[in-house]
Order: structure tokens, then C-alpha cells, then sequence
């Protein structure tokens, strides 16, 4: 005998809802109680709503994260390339080891600092427009290709979209906590819709019963070995 299977997708609850909804729309001699009725029509779409919401966040999100990633690339970029063209000076005698410390760098080591994090990048960015800035105030020379200035473009360019993404991604967490609590709430509507549905059919043979509680929505079920059962009275 089947079974029935409540929804478990947002697109399925939908359906069930507007199944309901809708034979609520052509007939008056309705297998649930009217109240369940209006329930509906009043949840449905703030339901929807939600869930566009949340696809729109989602969609947004993915195509932001393409320029975001573009971006975070050339910051961290320039500011590895400045560091290396900084040791690249040093290895050639042009500046003296100790102009690292303007940098926060061990004086003695030409290791690059990890870059891996997106907030090393932007922290670092940040020590090498302080540190040139410092050096050339002690009369250094500005150093070039790339120039502090460029750094400065490009993780100033990174921080604002990094800035925005942290924007998207709290839109996203609401909505995702939004469409969450309108799930319990649809679960519990179509959970007593169909409840009410199957006690109006209860009297008829079982097979009228399932063939009406079916017209409402309701999704029944074959076990495996009722599948296979099937298949072979075929």
C-alpha cells in the first residue's frame, strides 16, 4: 500500500500549496476547512517571496564573486610584486637590508609573508603604503614597476568589493534564516491540510479515497517492493 510523502523541497511545498489554493478557487464544496483555506492564502506569498529572495541573493552572489575574485588576483599581485622587487633591490646592493623593517619585515629574510588569507592581502597592502611612505621621509627613492601607487589602486579597489561582499553574504544568511522559518511554517500548513483532506475521504474505498486526496495535491508512494510488485501485475 502507498504511503504518503510530505514535500521536502521548497519548489514541492509550493505545489502542494497551490494545489490546494487553487481547488479552493473553482469549488466551494471543499475537502478542508475554509479557515485552512484562507491560512494559505495569506502564507503563500510571503513563501514566495522568500524563496525569490533568496534566489536572487544566491544569483547575486555568484556573479559578484567573479569580479571579487578578479580583484583579490591583481592585489595580491602588486603587493607580492612589490615585495619582490624590493628584495630584488636588495640583492643588488641598491637599498640595504634594514629598509625591510620599514615594512615590518625581518631585516635579514627575503621569505614573502603569507598571502593566502584575504585579510593578509589588504594587511599588507597597508604595511607596504605605510613603509614607503616612511622610507621615502628618510630620503630614500620611491620604488617602481610596481610603484606604491598602484598598490594602493589595487587593494584599495579589493577592499571596497571585499567590503561588499561582506554585505551580500549577511543579505544571504537573512535570507536563508527568512525562507528556513517559512519552511517550518509551510510544513505545518500542508502537514494539516492534508490531514484534514484525507478525514474528509476516510468513508470512500481506498483507491476513490487515494484517486480524490491525489486531485488536492496529496503525493502518495510505492514502497520498493510494492514497485516491483507493480511491475510485474504489468
Amino acid at each position: 500500500m502507498p504511503y504518503r510523502r510530505l514535500p521536502n523541497t521548497d519548489a514541492a511545498r509550493l505545489r502542494a500549496l497551490k494545489t490546494a489554493l487553487s481547488k479552493g478557487q473553482v469549488t466551494s464544496d471543499l475537502a478542508f476547512q475554509f479557515s485552512t483555506y484562507q491560512k494559505i492564502q495569506n502564507f503563500l506569498p510571503h513563501f514566495e517571496l522568500a524563496i525569490s529572495n533568496l534566489k536572487q541573493s544566491k544569483k547575486q552572489l555568484v556573479n559578484f564573486n567573479k569580479d571579487y575574485s578578479d580583484k583579490q588576483r591583481k592585489a595580491k599581485l602588486y603587493v607580492s610584486h612589490f615585495l619582490k622587487v624590493l628584495n630584488f633591490a636588495i640583492q643588488r646592493k641598491e637599498l640595504l637590508p634594514k629598509v625591510r623593517e620599514f615594512y615590518t619585515l625581518d631585516k635579514d629574510s627575503d621569505k614573502l609573508p603569507d598571502l593566502s588569507e584575504d585579510e593578509n592581502i589588504l594587511q599588507w597592502g597597508e604595511k607596504i603604503l605605510k613603509g614607503e611612505s616612511d622610507r621615502l621621509r628618510s630620503g630614500g627613492n620611491p620604488i617602481y614597476s610596481p610603484s606604491a601607487a598602484l598598490v594602493r589602486v589595487n587593494c584599495e579597489q579589493f577592499q571596497s568589493i571585499f567590503n561588499q561582499q561582506d554585505v551580500l553574504k549577511s543579505n544571504l544568511e537573512r535570507f536563508s534564516k527568512e525562507v528556513r522559518s517559512q519552511r517550518i511554517k509551510a510544513n505545518d500548513i500542508i502537514l494539516e491540510l492534508w490531514n484534514q483532506i484525507e478525514d474528509c475521504y476516510k468513508d470512500l474505498p481506498e483507491k476513490e479515497r487515494r484517486n480524490r486526496c491525489i486531485e488536492y495535491g496529496i503525493v502518495y508512494v510505492y514502497r520498493k517492493t510494492e514497485k516491483i510488485i507493480q511491475n510485474q501485475i504489468r
